[in-house]
């Protein structure tokens, strides 16, 4: 049997979910008060940054950021027919930075190189309106909550530290920001759904970096946008 991918599981888990249900619409007495999703989250960074700043930095350096992939899990608790609580996160994700700028850093490549990697860690808390009534197989909702990301597994790469002059370690302050989101979510019997959403968050960080107590530094505003597809069970 082939391995899945992160790629082929929506497809998957929409396979199951399509062979396990019964289709009959759900009567909003008999609605489950909790769901347990699982899908695929393509993160998307809109990333606006400071240039570098510090000893022998030339004008111009600047970072931007890889697009990315990892799986997306959810638990939701509902709270009335129109009202959700959903506790959002991913697998956190490895994330590579890239130089922008210059061409070259002296003689070393920067513009394009991959010159630092991060995993974040970023769960999110979404209070989410849900439209149409209970017994409505295809209801969309919107989103509103708060997001934490914490940044580990910090590593600078040969290139990076080539562009530095030498052995770096790279440190990124934790972000606090709003979420925002907006979904559509299809259930066409009592336990499983189908949902896809797209969101918006605010995750900036103080970026530094220290090279034998060289110090640069600037300020990241990420931009992450996150799509997903997921599967839902409820009991």
């Amino acid at each position: 049997m082939k391995n899945l991918t992160l790629k082929s599981l929506p497809l998957a888990l929409v396979t199951v979910a399509a062979a396990a249900t019964p289709w009959t619409a759900a009567r909003a007495d008999e609605v489950p008060a909790n769901t347990l999703r699982a899908g695929v989250y393509e993160i998307f960074y809109h990333v606006k940054a400071d240039d570098l700043q510090g000893p022998y930095v030339p004008p111009g350096a600047n970072v931007d950021l890889k697009n990315t992939q990892t799986a997306y899990f959810a638990y939701i608790r509902r709270l009335t027919s129109y009202l959700d609580l959903e506790l959002a996160f991913g697998v956190p994700p490895k994330t590579k930075t890239t130089g922008k700028g210059p061409a070259v850093l002296g003689s070393v490549p920067y513009n394009g190189q991959t010159i630092a990697t991060a995993k974040w860690l970023a769960p999110s808390v979404l209070l989410e309106y849900k439209f149409f009534s209970e017994s409505a197989p295809l209801r969309p909702y919107i989103g509103v909550g708060v997001n934490y990301t914490s940044f580990y597994d910090r590593q600078v790469t040969a290139a990076g530290q080539a562009a530095s002059g030498g052995p770096t370690r790279l440190s990124l302050t934790s972000s606090v920001g709003p979420v925002g989101t907006l979904g559509l979510k299809y259930q066409p019997g009592t336990r499983w759904s189908v949902i896809a959403s797209y969101s918006i968050s605010r995750v900036t960080s103080d970026l530094k970096t220290d090279t034998a107590g060289v110090i640069r530094t600037t300020h990241v505003s990420f931009g992450p946008q996150a799509f997903v597809v997921a599967a839902g069970y409820s009991f």
